[in-house]
């Protein structure tokens, strides 16, 4: 798996748009590089941008929620709306770019993270939820998060802690570092899965136990059988005989309740012979007189329904004869009340009229005054909207303010009058138009302002620029002088330069003459001239030796100088472009400035006598002034014109006021009352009631009459022939025979219980007679003890067999619990059984690497990955340093790891002896080796590397990057340094720069 690129969007600290492409310059040429910045810049955004885009989680974080980023204030850059991280990598099954994105929606809240993962190869979008993109991640690149951090990230720092640890903090370190604290938990957990297991069996066996003791015995059990058996059988017999003695209370209660009924009938049938002739003696005469008179019963009704039809017609007479008396006399009383209220004499002809006429009379005067009122209410609002805009208010008391009105209008008069004659206007009409030319001039006093302001700030620059002019001309005259002098001097420089190096090649000439000298020895004979002293041999080692070190100080100084002229000729060039510039510039400045003395004079020659800022502030204060005075002319002629309109409405009110009076005294004296119309019209109402009532009653008297009349005649006629029967059949009179005469209900009624109280008697007859054969039947049947002996005999058979019963209950219970323990027994054993043989792998499992806090596996586990990890960690130490090797301690050792110096004949050594250019050299292997050890299946071709180089001295320096550089070449790795070391940073050309721009931002460059 290699990174291709790194693109992020307002990540961190890291605002805007930013691209790390590995695919081209300068990348392609130095896959070594280094990301440098100042603590805070971003560095390790970068980092996390590469873990959000592919697994959405960062190391410093964890998984990323949006509560995460909104709580934490995480990942999105402060006061922006989205964040985007995008990694394109390539793996084993191709090109792939995974991206994460976030944004804040327009009602300014945080949207949930989105994730998609895109295939170069088809050019689509792989469709999958966001929730499984990491998944795919890990799939793709054959490791998952974890793996991941600790392959790429080589964090150097924990393995510098790791080497001075002691063996159990040794041990939780590498568990933290190499994410194995799964063996651990599995330590934990044989140990506890033994343990559950175990005590399932111990409480299983404990139970066994408990059932053994309260288990019957053999012969306990036959007896208890046999025993339950025997009681069965009592309890069945038992029952037997309680079903016979409670057959036979039974039969008892049949023969008492037949004799209860019979003697009952007895008495229904002597009651209802009773019943029947006391009917006979006082309903049954009744019902035979009316049954005599009942062919007249139709004329005995209507005779009776006439007399009291007679006696209604004559109440009904009298009652409306005195309520037409009443309602003439009403009628009599309205008209005088009339008479009274309109004040002139009614009578029934002209009554209607003359209220009428009278109520119009006081309607005209009461719409006159509200005429007024209504006059006053317009003129009080007119006298308001005239002072809306004076200190003066309208109130009741119009003297009052009346006054106020005469006083406040000389006061304002004499005001405007001052405020004319200061500023000489003659009229008031010519406000506006002095007013127009005020604002006019006020405008052009401005604009020349702003003119002479320009011309000021002209006169400024120009100034700045003439002095910038000034310090450039002596440098502009002393530098050809000095650039000339340099000239020459490198010019110097240069032929000595050449004539030492001639010198030099002189004396190369001579190489195989000089070989030889130097091959002399002092003392012992040349071979070409057999002299024994050699002077010229020291003399031509010296000469070379003195020429090359004059030929470097004279390329140092050579160099320097032609540095130094090139600097001074770059300098006067810049002078002279400056210069230059400030020379036309100065030009143009000079040009405006006759420009805008001309356009002062010409457009504002009435202002030519402002000479400073400050007369000029002053002119405009004088207009402000004298504008504010016309302000307050207008103002006050507004004022004044409206005191003068309201006087004579509050006249016009005053008047207002006394003939709305005088209306009111019209009005009280005529009618005193409060509403005209109601009153009028109810005593027209009462008038039409009351002539109505007096025709109706009239009417009505007269029908009566006529009724009355005729039912007379009707009832004379009917008292003849009722008469007539009466005397045949002995009555004294029609209203004693009519008393006889029931009616038809009253009769049907009579016939009704006559014949029900004789079927009673025929029933309890007839249900005697039945009644007395069945009890003689039981009578026969019937055994000789009493019933209550009976009744005591139950009850003793019935509470031995509840007791019995119960006994025979509880042995039955006794013998159920003993075939339930007997089974419970059977299945805990095959149980206990059955989970020895499954316990048995957790029993050995546990002896193997249980214990309770998992240290056992553990400990050993770690043991193996220290020893792979130590063996990966010489491999890269080698080409880090071919010093060291790093152990484990011995039995007899310091429990730390121990470094084995091998240019000391292998000598073991604390590593807490090294030095921290060792201890980084060291860990940094360790860093290699666990990057090695968590791809061991998938090829990583990308590594990042944290800070510890400033440990080291340049020699190990330059060994350990021309190890990464070795590194890189050798696997076509892309490797990051994350570092604040300078010397790194001249050192590796490719870096990734980070810094500060204040605000909590930072910019990246890439060079």
């Amino acid at each position: 798996m290699k990174i291709l690129k790194i693109e992020f969007e307002n990540i961190n600290s890291l605002k805007g748009s930013h691209s790390i492409d590995f695919t081209k310059e300068p990348f392609t040429t130095n896959s070594l590089f280094a990301i440098t910045g100042p603590t805070g810049s971003g560095k390790s955004s970068i980092l996390d941008v590469i873990s959000l885009a592919l697994f959405n989680h960062v190391p410093r974080l964890g998984k990323i929620t949006k509560n995460e980023i909104t709580t934490k204030g995480a990942i999105l850059t402060r006061n922006q709306k989205n964040a985007m991280a995008r990694i394109t990598y390539s793996c084993n099954s191709g090109i792939y770019s995974s991206q994460w994105t976030i944004e804040i929606n327009r009602n300014n809240n945080l949207n949930d993270y989105e994730m998609e993962l895109h295939d170069h190869q088809s050019g689509k979008l792989i469709d999958l939820k966001k929730s499984l993109i990491p998944g795919k991640n890990e799939e793709l690149i054959g490791l998952n998060y974890d793996q991941f951090i600790k392959a790429v990230l080589l964090a150097q720092g924990e393995f510098a802690q790791f080497l001075r640890a002691k063996k159990d903090e040794r041990g939780e370190l590498l568990e933290k570092i190499t994410g194995t604290g799964i063996y651990r938990q599995l330590g934990i957990r044989a140990f506890e899965k033994n343990k559950e297991a175990s005590q399932e069996i111990i409480q299983q066996q404990n139970e066994i136990r408990i059932i053994d003791q309260n288990l019957l015995s053999n012969e306990d059990f036959a007896e208890k059988q046999l025993d339950l058996k025997e009681k069965s059988q009592t309890c069945e017999n038992w029952r037997s005989e309680i079903d016979s003695i409670k057959k036979a209370i039974e039969l008892k209660k049949s023969v008492s309740e037949l004799e209860s009924q019979l003697s009952i009938l007895k008495s229904s049938e002597a009651k209802a012979k009773s019943q029947l002739e006391d009917f006979e003696k006082e309903q049954g005469k009744r019902l035979q007189m009316h049954e005599k008179i009942e062919p007249k019963a139709e004329g005995f009704r209507e005779w009776s329904q006439n007399a009291s039809r007679i006696k209604e017609l004559e109440a009904e007479k009298s009652r409306l004869f005195n309520k037409l008396i009443s309602t003439k006399k009403n009628i009599e009383e309205l008209l005088e009340n009339a008479s009274v209220l309109t004040g002139s004499k009614l009578s029934e002809e002209n009554l209607e009229k003359g209220i009428f006429d009278f109520r119009q009379q006081v309607l005209d005067l009461q719409q006159k005054r509200a005429d007024k009122l209504s006059l006053y209410t317009t003129r009080k609002e007119q006298l308001k909207t005239e002072l809306r805009d004076t200190e003066i208010l309208v109130s009741d008391d119009l003297a009052e303010l009346k006054s106020n009105l005469n006083t406040a209008f000389s006061t304002i008069s004499s005001d405007l009058n001052q405020l004319l004659q200061k500023h000489q206007i003659a009229a008031i009409e010519d406000i506006p138009e002095e007013l127009e030319k005020l604002r006019v001039f006020q405008k052009r006093s401005r604009d020349a302002y702003r003119y002479f302001m320009e011309l000021q700030d002209s006169r400024k620059e120009s100034g700045a620029v003439l002095e910038q002019l000034k310090l450039l001309e002596p440098e502009l005259k002393s530098a050809p002088e000095k650039i000339n002098k340099l000239s020459k001097d490198t010019a110097l420089l240069k032929s000595d330069l050449a004539n030492k190096q001639l010198s030099l090649e002189n004396l190369k000439l001579r190489a195989s003459l000089e070989e030889h000298r130097k091959n002399l020895v002092e003392g012992k004979p040349c071979p070409l001239c057999g002299a024994t002293d050699h002077p010229l041999a020291e003399e031509n080692e010296g000469s070379a030796s003195v020429l090359e070190t004059e030929i470097a100080s004279l390329t140092k100084s050579y160099e320097n100088s032609r540095e130094l002229l090139t600097r001074e000729e770059s300098k006067l060039e810049n002078i002279r472009k400056n210069f230059s510039e400030y020379s036309e510039k100065l030009k143009a400045l000079q040009l405006l400035e006759k420009e805008q003395i001309q356009r002062l004079s010409t457009n504002f020659e009435e202002f030519s006598n402002l000479k400073s800022k400050e007369e000029f502030q002053k002119y405009e204060n004088s207009l402000e002034e004298k504008s504010r005075d016309l302000a307050n002319i207008e103002r006050s002629s507004r004022l004044s014109n409206s005191y003068k309109n309201a006087l004579p409405i509050v006249d016009e009110i005053q008047e207002i006021i006394d003939a709305g009076k005088n209306l009111k005294l019209q009005i009280d004296s005529l009618y005193p009352g409060t509403n005209i119309q109601n009153d009028i019209q109810q005593l027209h109402t009462n008038w039409i009631r009351l002539l109505q009532e007096r025709d109706s009653l009239t009417e009505q008297l007269k029908t009566i009459s006529s009724q009355y009349t005729k039912i007379i005649e009707k009832q004379q006629k009917i008292e003849g022939e009722l008469k007539a029967f009466c005397l045949v059949h002995d009555f004294e009179s029609i209203e004693t025979a009519r008393n006889f005469l029931l009616s038809e209900s009253e009769a049907r009624n009579f016939r009704r219980e006559k014949q029900q109280i004789a079927d009673q008697l025929t029933s309890a007859h007839a249900s005697g007679k039945t009644l007395l054969e069945q009890l003689s039947k039981l009578k026969k049947i019937e055994p000789e003890q009493e019933r209550p002996i009976l009744e005591e005999q139950l009850k003793e058979k019935t509470t031995e067999l509840a007791n019995m019963d119960t006994a025979c209950k509880e042995i039955d219970r006794i013998l159920k619990n003993y075939e339930d323990n007997i089974n419970r027994k059977t299945k805990l054993q095959e149980e206990i059984s059955e989970k020895e043989k499954q316990s048995k792998r957790w029993r050995i499992l546990n002896e193997l690497i249980g214990d309770s806090k998992g240290k056992k596996f553990n400990d050993f586990a770690q043991d193996l990955t220290l020893s792979r990890l130590l063996s990966l960690a010489n491999v890269r130490l080698k080409d880090l340093n071919d010093r060291y090797l790093i152990d484990k301690p011995k039995v007899q050792e310091d429990d730390g790891l121990v470094a084995i110096d091998q240019h000391m004949g292998g000598q073991r050594r604390s590593v807490k002896t090294l030095s921290g250019g060792e201890t980084f050299i060291l860990s940094l292997s360790m860093a290699l080796a666990l990057s090695d050890l968590a791809s061991k299946n998938v090829e990583i071709n990308s590594l990042f590397i944290d800070e510890g180089f400033g440990t080291l001295d340049p020699e190990t320096l330059d060994q350990t990057l021309d190890t990464l550089e070795r590194l890189q070449a050798e696997s076509s790795k892309t490797i990051g340094i994350i570092s604040h070391v300078d010397s790194l940073k001249e050192r590796i050309s490719t870096q990734i720069k980070l810094t500060r721009n204040g605000q909590g931002y930072s910019s990246l460059e890439i060079t």
